[in-house]
């Protein structure tokens, strides 16, 4: 199977004044389609570079970065927003909702860009707001809707263009432990039907929800692990596997 990501050597420095911060010394990972990973790692470990490299949202200063295949590793800005939009859906901490839309066009913003029609793009849009059980609020404003309702919102507003991959950052953090666990399993449920997602955060309880683990320290891949609970969960045989 090909990797839908795949990392070569990816290096990221930022120079500030006269100081250099190499912020990526040297990943090499490898993502294939349907997985759910967690990237995990202490603050200056280099996990939120790397989201913003995984996303399309900068370019590495070295190494290779294919997504579905393309290297996408020294595309233009223009380029990357035309990746970003096809091939994935971000979801914040902060929501990142309009204030002044409905949930309904919240979600069917990334269809204008992608130059479907507004009755395509409300039609999908509405789909996706039912699929997180939002059905009932597609007229809302966020300041009408709880953070849990607002994160549901981000959650389809990602989903709507159908994308490749699924990119949350730390989606739980402004959330009480009961609404984190009922947006864990909308993601779980995403999971399921077939789409690629990487959680970036740093608390242990969320990362479990993922199949894999990859922990960042220092700029480079300290551990990458399988998630022994969750893959014995779904696969009974796993455990006697000995292979």
């Amino acid at each position: 199977m090909d990797p839908i990501i795949s990392l070569s050597e990816l290096q990221k420095t930022y120079i500030m004044g006269t100081e250099r911060i190499d912020a990526l010394k040297s990943i090499t990972l490898d993502i294939n389609k349907n997985e759910y990973v967690a990237l995990m790692g202490p603050s200056g470990s280099g996990k939120s570079t790397l989201m913003n490299l995984l996303g399309c949202l900068d370019t590495p200063t070295n190494g290779e970065y294919y997504l579905n295949g393309t290297n996408v590793s020294f595309m233009d800005d223009g380029e990357l927003a035309a990746v970003r939009n096809k091939e994935i859906g971000f979801v914040f901490q902060t929501f990142n909702l309009l204030p002044r839309l409905s949930s309904l066009e919240n979600v069917a913003l990334p269809l204008v860009y992608a130059g479907i029609s507004k009755n395509k793009r409300l039609d999908r849009a509405e789909e996706v707001l039912a699929a997180v059980g939002l059905g009932d609020r597609i007229y809302h404003k966020p300041n009408e809707l709880s953070g849990g309702q607002r994160q549901r919102v981000a959650i389809a507003r990602a989903l709507v263009n159908s994308p490749s991959i699924i990119l949350a950052d730390e989606p739980t953090g402004n959330l009480d432990t009961k609404t984190s666990i009922e947006i864990m399993s909308i993601f779980e449920e995403i999971h399921k039907k077939g789409n690629t997602i990487i959680l970036v955060t740093h608390e242990p309880d969320i990362a479990e929800h993922a199949h894999r683990i990859v922990r960042l320290r220092d700029g480079l891949v300290e551990t990458d692990v399988k998630n022994e609970t969750i893959v014995s969960a779904h696969d009974p045989e796993h455990r006697y596997n000995l292979k």
